[in-house]
């Protein structure tokens, strides 16, 4: 028994206020706490909810330092599940998810960072599976759309047609909401560990980097670069950023799964109109994204490029979030069976979707009969379907056409 069923750590950030806030008016029945390292702030943000929510004014309040292991173990130790929004993770998570590896206590993050993810692989994998530790990491908009989208298709298309697609695209499309600092704080960690390891680099090239055995060799290469066009729904397409994060994560769940989609590829690009419009608009992503990429090695363009980004812990308005939104469509195919599920929320995706996914996933993790195994898994491997239900509960669209 834990004292705790959940502990958000980071919750005085401006993505932890927002999970906060999700769960405060989530009329789960809970026991939950905020964390953090400056006891103020945790009780501003404790004072803040209990103007919304009264029965939040009787949180109870865990003070820690990332950096500190006895302080994060802890943490661990009084709660069955932890939730954490404190990033960059290679920087700040590491002793958390040791010691809720070492704790058996079930722990969801936001990282997208894949060689952090990977070294957390290593060291706690095997210590999770014993001690039963769910460490779920990517449990925001990277990579929910992508593993839970791929999950719903292949079962849809096996109950429909008989057999799973060996042939799987998620196109991001239409969508309207900001990167958060943190993200950008990460991508950039990133860019710079892999340009001065060669060992990262190796990591962040590797289409399997993620699976058990990263030596892998399955039917994917490196991630597309240029403009495309998907002949299946007459779309240009261009590089999408993420696919860097959401390529791996879905090929560990695959792999967790014990590979059972034969033949199985996986991609991701950015889709646009299939319109000379939609043809400039790819090929204007495509250049941006190149050089964005190029100027974060020159010192003085990466400076000014720096300067313009948002903070890790800035965002944008709440009128601001409410006008977001996002469609994620994911295609199989088998011979000439076909499906797509399209994946959509009325919320900007880095923030309002984001908020709405890492707090049912970690709802689901502390209150839902899951009948899955310990270590370092994925969404769809730890919470699968019953996360899906969670999700279109809090208003996000999973729907399924041939």
């Amino acid at each position: 028994m834990r004292t705790h069923d959940l502990v958000l750590f980071g919750a005085t950030g401006y993505t932890g206020r927002l999970v906060a806030e999700r769960i405060a008016h989530s009329g789960e029945k809970v026991k939950w706490a905020l964390a953090g390292r400056d006891r103020t702030k945790l009780e501003h943000v404790r004072a803040d909810l209990a103007a919304q929510v009264p029965e939040c004014a009787e949180l109870p309040i865990l003070v820690g330092d990332a950096l500190d292991p006895k302080a994060m173990d802890a943490i661990a130790a009084q709660a069955k599940v932890v939730c954490t929004t404190v990033g960059p993770y290679a920087r700040y998570g590491s002793e958390l998810v040791a010691a809720c590896a070492k704790n058996g206590t079930d722990y969801c993050d936001l990282t997208g960072e894949v060689p952090w993810i990977r070294a957390m692989i290593d060291a706690h994998h095997e210590t999770a599976v014993k001690s039963r530790a769910r460490i779920v990491h990517c449990c925001g908009f990277d990579s929910i759309p992508s593993d839970l989208g791929v999950l719903l298709l292949q079962e849809e298309m096996k109950r429909r047609h008989g057999r799973a697609a060996d042939r799987v695209t998620a196109l991001f499309g239409e969508s309207k909401g900001k990167f958060s600092g943190g993200t950008f704080a990460s991508l950039l960690g990133v860019v710079d560990e892999a340009a001065r390891d060669p060992h990262t680099r190796k990591i962040v090239m590797n289409p399997y980097a993620l699976d058990p055995d990263p030596s892998h060799e399955g039917a994917d290469g490196r991630d597309e670069a240029g403009i495309g066009y998907e002949k299946s729904m007459k779309m240009f397409t261009a590089p999408f950023v993420m696919s860097a994060i959401n390529t791996r994560v879905v090929r560990r769940s695959h792999a967790l799964m014990g590979y059972p989609w034969n033949g199985f590829s996986y991609r991701e690009r950015m889709s646009f109109p299939g319109s000379p419009r939609g043809l400039a608009m790819a090929g204007g992503v495509t250049a941006l994204l190149g050089g964005f990429l190029l100027a974060t090695r020159v010192p003085a363009i990466r400076s000014r490029i720096e300067k313009k980004l948002p903070a890790p812990g800035e965002g944008p308005t709440a009128e601001e979030r409410a006008r977001g939104y996002f469609v994620v469509r994911v295609i199989g195919e088998r011979g000439a069976d076909r499906m797509v599920v399209k994946v959509s929320d009325r919320a900007d995706p880095g923030y309002g979707s984001t908020s709405k996914m890492l707090s049912q996933a970690a709802l689901c993790l502390a209150l839902d009969d899951l009948p899955t195994p310990g270590g370092v898994l994925t969404p769809s491997t730890a919470m699968g379907f019953r996360l899906i239900e969670r999700l279109r509960d809090a208003g996000l669209t999973f729907e399924t056409t041939d």
